[in-house]
């Protein structure tokens, strides 16, 4: 029987600030205690394929900020990505999927006790299976699969995107971020699953300047580098900020559009920040991709554009890049996989229509 993580509301942690470096960290919330602990005894037992150790990081010099991390053993050790043909793909039980996984991997069931939550249209209560990465990117990688008896593919649900944000905010770090990749866009595995981990450097997108597209539904358009969308929540608007955002996404899969999403804690968006909200993390940043489909396509051999990278965190599989590869040719590859810019633009404009109907 795996042990059980109930929270409400009370647990989200609303106080969270982007502290300067030798300040002392907040104290843990329950949720992280939770999570950093089954995660590091299962690294000390074995159940990991290799030991993260201190991953060499630099901090690109240029202004988007770019982590650099050196990561060689992931490159060389995880799973080979099954074959992927559309953003629609069924599951299919017959090829890896985390019901196949070693039962210790698993640290925990999430359950909700919230009002808020979305109906589970079979009148149960949803829960989150938080699974150990066994060939982790960083601190604390976990994969968060929403029951996996269910054998959903890899596209977004309603409760998937609302208990991604609420992990975000049960944890009183803001180095805590979670991820998705659709189908598409270099998810590995075609069993619904988002990503968690622990990322101890700034990020731009958590203060990037953002353009309000439909604000009274939490929608923006990112200012910087590379082009997307952004939706912002704090506790007391999540349910209806999560709808908004699983409308974007069911709007992304309908179109056959791959995309990748980054959930990280950040200041409220504006086109012009002060210097408080500039340090302010009360709430969660959704950044959403819409992206160019690589299906069956060769991985880059830098690094594979997804929900990391097009966040600002890189990590490399080969020295040469990490030590040598510049912003510039950072953004020409990340480029690559971008809409072209009016397809981008027509896309923005069919949800922010879609959005504000309701």
């Amino acid at each position: 029987m795996e042990p059980s993580f109930a929270y409400s509301e009370r647990d989200f942690v609303t106080d969270v600030w982007r502290t300067k470096e030798g300040d002392a960290p907040a104290p843990s919330s329950r949720f992280d205690s939770a999570l950093t602990g089954g995660w590091t005894d299962r690294l000390h037992r074995g159940l990991l394929r290799y030991h993260l150790g201190d991953l060499r990081t630099r901090v690109l010099p240029g202004p988007p900020r770019y982590v650099a991390q050196l990561n060689t053993q992931r490159g060389l050790e995880r799973r080979k990505p099954q074959a992927i043909v559309s953003v629609n793909q069924p599951f299919s039980a017959r090829q890896f999927n985390f019901n196949k996984i070693n039962p210790e991997e698993v640290l925990f069931e999430m359950t909700s006790w919230g009002a808020s939550e979305p109906p589970d249209p079979r009148g149960e209560k949803e829960k989150m299976v938080v699974v150990v990465n066994v060939s982790p990117l960083e601190f604390g990688h976990c994969l968060l699969v929403p029951d996996p008896s269910r054998c959903l593919p890899q596209v977004l649900t309603r409760f998937a995107v609302q208990a991604g944000i609420e992990s975000v905010l049960l944890s009183s770090d803001p180095a805590f971020r979670v991820g998705f990749n659709s189908l598409g866009g270099f998810a590995s595995v075609n069993h619904l699953h988002l990503h968690g981990y622990y990322l101890n450097h700034e990020l731009a997108i958590e203060s990037m300047a953002a353009k309000p597209l439909a604000p009274e539904r939490g929608f923006y358009r990112l200012s910087g580098f590379p082009t997307g969308f952004l939706f912002y929540t704090e506790a007391g608007c999540l349910a209806k900020v999560a709808g908004a955002v699983f409308q974007v996404t069911d709007f992304l899969v309908n179109g056959n559009y791959a995309h990748n999403l980054f959930l990280t804690r950040g200041c409220p968006p504006c086109e012009v920040l002060g210097k408080e909200e500039d340090t302010l993390r009360r709430g969660v940043r959704i950044a959403v991709w819409p992206r160019i489909s690589c299906f069956g396509a060769k991985e880059e051999s830098a690094f594979n554009v997804a929900l990391c990278e097009l966040a600002g965190h890189l990590p490399f599989k080969r020295k040469e890049d990490f030590d040598h590869m510049t912003d510039k040719e950072i953004e020409d590859t990340i480029q690559r996989y971008l809409l072209p810019e009016e397809e981008f633009l027509r896309l923005e404009t069919q949800l922010t229509a879609k959005l504000m109907e309701l």
